[in-house]
């Protein structure tokens, strides 16, 4: 695989209305999807053997799926805190009206599962890691959250100069210990909360991915808003933020197993970075629960 192979600048995933599609269009992809839209207007999702979770990115929406309709009232940013969303089981045709950005999370699935909503006040947030290696997490389609049969999906953001997805890990085979999942990120970036940032700025971070095994993967990119970088195997991290410069990503997260569950193997040249967080304190720049420069 050559270096970067699986990272797709915005705009080279666009299909018909949407910004951005990932699914079995894409070589080697199998158990994930993702869509991306700027709406204005109308939207619509025909039924079909997967199950999706609508995520407000800026703006809100109503959802239609047969009997069911919520109200998103999302955001006015992916750094504005965590928003609400909804589920849409199997078989399902989906109507999204509104104004904004959205982002509809998708997995093949067989459960017929109900849908239903989570509210912005629900949403489990978490504070991960310390100094330097603190991000903000919305655990918003996890187990315990949002109910699914394979989707896993999450937020985070990172401040700028600090490091997520760190120390590298990987969950692509099957054991006691770790889950096969493939894994997308969509990444947004902003000028840091309180910067003078002038005209002309392209806030940016950084990501990379790199073999765990026999199978190549090389990927070690800069990433600005709209960019998607896929996850098939291997391990992966840091996405790091840059010096001015706030990073966002939306993972979605599924895989051919029977479990929906969450569990990783650290790189082991560097998972004894997690022992030296005992040692230090959160970021106090975090939690960002409004669009204020102190939250």
């Amino acid at each position: 695989m050559t270096t970067n192979a699986w990272l797709f600048p915005r705009g080279t995933l666009a299909e018909g209305p949407w910004q951005s599609v990932v699914g079995d269009a894409v070589p080697g992809w199998a158990h994930t999807g993702l869509r991306v839209a700027e709406l204005e207007g109308e939207l619509q999702l025909p039924a079909g053997p997967v199950e999706r979770m609508v995520v407000p990115l800026a703006g809100s929406f109503s959802v239609s799926a047969g009997a069911d309709r919520w109200e998103l009232t999302g955001r006015a940013s992916v750094f504005a805190g965590p928003t609400d969303a909804c589920y849409i089981g199997v078989g399902t045709s989906v109507r999204i009206e509104g104004s904004g950005r959205v982002a509809v999370a998708e997995a093949p699935a067989t459960a017929s599962l109900p849908g239903s909503y989570l509210s912005q006040d629900e949403v489990p947030v978490e504070i991960r890691g310390a100094g330097r290696s603190t991000r903000q997490v919305h655990n918003l389609g996890v187990p315990g959250a949002l109910a699914a049969q394979k989707l896993i999906v999450c937020e985070v953001i990172t401040p700028a100069e600090n490091w997520s997805s760190y120390p590298p890990h990987k969950h692509d085979e099957q054991t006691a210990h770790e889950s096969e999942l493939e894994e997308i990120y969509y990444f947004e970036a902003a000028p840091a909360r309180g910067a003078l940032a002038p005209a002309g700025s392209r806030p940016f971070g950084m990501f990379t991915a790199y073999a765990s095994d026999a199978r190549p993967i090389d990927t070690a990119a800069r990433v600005e808003t709209g960019d998607i970088a896929l996850v098939p195997y291997g391990y992966h991290g840091p996405a790091a933020a840059a010096p001015g410069y706030d990073l966002y990503y939306l993972n979605v997260m599924a895989g051919p197993g029977s479990e929906r569950a969450w569990r990783i193997t650290d790189d082991p040249a560097h998972g004894w970075v997690r022992s030296s967080w005992d040692a230090q304190s959160p970021d106090i720049r975090l939690p960002y629960l409004s669009e204020e420069t102190d939250a």
